[in-house]
């Protein structure tokens, strides 16, 4: 638990041992060589003690005694990683992630493989376990702004102080909502976590698909006056879950929406890639940029993008994630491509389903 957790032992960070051994693409290479290496020793050692005259009493122990002083020097190197993978699991268990495994991370022997998966796996479990902490105070914030609204608009009615006028009624209801679209990223938040989703596929008219999605995020603007512009090229019918892929649009718009400021034009072009079997969907903003380097990490969850000058800014941080996790489901894809006139969030989807074997 948080607040708990001790220090954990050294894990050679502290002290570097260099591995005498590691050479070797296989341990039991590296074992037979030590045998080998061991039993040279010792007929060597016990030839010229004997052939300069020793007693046997005394040249046999004596090369027994190097033997297995160069044994456990060459396996002293191949427990030390060991060593230290337990140390650190010991401190994964008592909620220290951030140790790492320092020996043997070079070798190329089997050890050297599982210390470097086993810091992989250190790697993805700190990651996990930061996204969860994220994802708490996240979610305790996004709740508490809405639960905060409505519980004083509502004791201002209770109070008298202000009336249950349509207005006022609207705020209420306006908080509702937010509270409601929250829960439900939430489920779908659930949903990906236990890769558990069925697709209702049917067939519809791409266009006035787009239509739909778009009517609603207009009523939403309003205020900022955004121009969102609608491209079609031809008659475009295609195959999916019209409510997953109406997820994965609204949050794609939504998001250009928010990073747009008041006044400009985002733009929704949708064609056919007959060459690929493809509908190629592409959400321009104008005028900003997404950097090469941040472009994959806007599609994690609880990653929030930086303030715009849009509708608003901040969110769950899970629309884009959600975004994604939809087009996979399709087989398709959504990612952010090069556009010299803003950002182009690209969406491409078979136009007919396929049923994962």
């Amino acid at each position: 638990m948080p607040g708990t957790r001790r220090n954990p032992r050294p894990t050679g960070a502290r002290r570097k041992v260099v591995r005498p051994i590691g050479f070797f693409s296989s341990l039991k290479l590296e074992l037979s060589v030590i045998i080998i290496l061991a039993s040279v020793i010792v007929f060597a050692m016990a030839w010229i003690l004997l052939k300069i005259g020793w007693s046997g009493w005394v040249a046999m122990p004596l090369t027994l005694v190097v033997a297995l002083g160069v044994t456990y020097l060459f396996s002293h190197g191949l427990i030390a990683p060991l060593r230290q993978m337990r140390d650190a699991a010991d401190a994964m268990a008592d909620g220290d992630y951030s140790v790492r495994v320092q020996l043997g991370t070079d070798s190329n022997d089997e050890i050297g493989q599982l210390t470097r998966a086993f810091n992989d796996m250190a790697e993805e479990l700190q990651h996990a376990d930061q996204m969860r902490l994220d994802m708490i105070a996240n979610v305790s914030h996004e709740l508490r702004t809405p639960v905060s609204a409505l519980q004083a608009q509502v004791e201002n009615m209770a109070d008298g102080v202000t009336e249950a006028s349509p207005a006022n009624l609207e705020g209420l209801l306006t908080q509702t909502h937010r509270l409601g679209d929250l829960i439900a990223y939430l489920l779908d938040l659930s949903r990906m976590e236990a890769g558990a989703a069925s697709l209702n596929v049917e067939e519809f008219d791409f266009a006035a698909f787009l239509d739909e999605i778009i009517e609603p995020l207009e009523i939403a603007d309003a205020g900022h006056a955004h121009d969102i512009l609608l491209d079609v090229a031809g008659p475009l019918v295609m195959e999916g879950d019209q409510d997953r892929l109406r997820q994965l649009f609204t949050n794609v718009i939504a998001n250009a929406l928010k990073h747009s400021a008041d006044g400009t034009t985002v733009l929704i072009e949708a064609h056919e890639d007959t060459d690929e079997g493809l509908v190629v969907t592409n959400v321009v903003n104008f005028g900003s940029h997404i950097p090469d380097a941040e472009r994959a990490g806007i599609f994690q969850r609880f990653v929030k993008g930086r303030p715009g000058p849009g509708t608003e800014s901040g969110g769950t941080g899970l629309g884009l994630a959600i975004a994604r996790w939809a087009a996979q489901l399709h087989g398709g894809t959504v990612r952010v491509v090069d556009d010299s006139r803003g950002v182009d969030f690209e969406v491409r989807l078979p136009k007919y389903h396929l049923d994962a074997d």
